[in-house]
């Protein structure tokens, strides 16, 4: 069976990726979406999450795509930001208390929580690797996260990150005290600055 033009449209459209409810509502049943995987036309990558065979998984969109609420952060916003030569092994993301982590951890990701009026404090959008726009933090908010879990971090890792941030030209060294403040990790980043400054 090929590939129908309008679910062919949806996922030129959205970087070869194809949800259940983008097809729904361009008219195509889930039994379809079915027969397309059957034949090979579609492959599933995930619940209601569809991509082109010879496409390759973006397993950190694809995630993201299945929980709006995650931020991507820590290790994960490190890679993103390039503050780091290591690749996640695997990735961290920061949920609002109160948000079930179950299926997070299930799927092999770290989770941190945070009070849900920080949550989407220092929120911004990068691009993945392959090209898809995910939810992370900005330089500022990633570097406070990871002085504020420390202890459950790579040490080398937190203070080459604070070292690369210090090289940046696009750092922003108040914006970085305000969120110490908020986040009260004002004392260890100012210990870790001493040291690189």
């Amino acid at each position: 069976m090929s590939m129908p033009t309008p679910l062919q449209a949806i996922l030129d459209e959205n970087n070869g990726v194809l949800t259940t409810a983008n097809a729904n509502a361009a008219g195509f049943s889930n039994e379809r979406l079915r027969l397309l995987v059957e034949t090979n036309a579609l492959e599933r990558v995930a619940h209601g999450v569809y991509i082109a065979p010879t496409d390759l998984e973006d397993k950190m969109f694809i995630a993201q795509l299945r929980r709006s609420k995650m931020i991507y952060s820590h290790e994960t916003a490190l890679f993103l930001h390039d503050l780091t030569d290591r690749d996640p092994v695997q990735y961290t993301v920061t949920v609002p208390t109160g948000y079930n982590t179950a299926t997070i951890v299930a799927d092999g990701i770290m989770p941190f929580k945070v009070r849900r009026e920080l949550h989407q404090l220092g929120a911004t959008q990068m691009e993945t690797m392959f090209g898809h726009k995910v939810t992370t933090y900005n330089l500022e908010r990633t570097i406070c996260d990871c002085v504020r879990s420390r202890n459950r971090m790579d040490v080398a890792v937190v203070a080459d990150a604070i070292r690369r941030y210090v090289l940046r030209r696009d750092k922003d060294l108040n914006a970085l005290m305000a969120m110490a403040e908020q986040f009260r990790v004002t004392k260890p980043l100012r210990s870790y600055m001493e040291v690189l400054l």
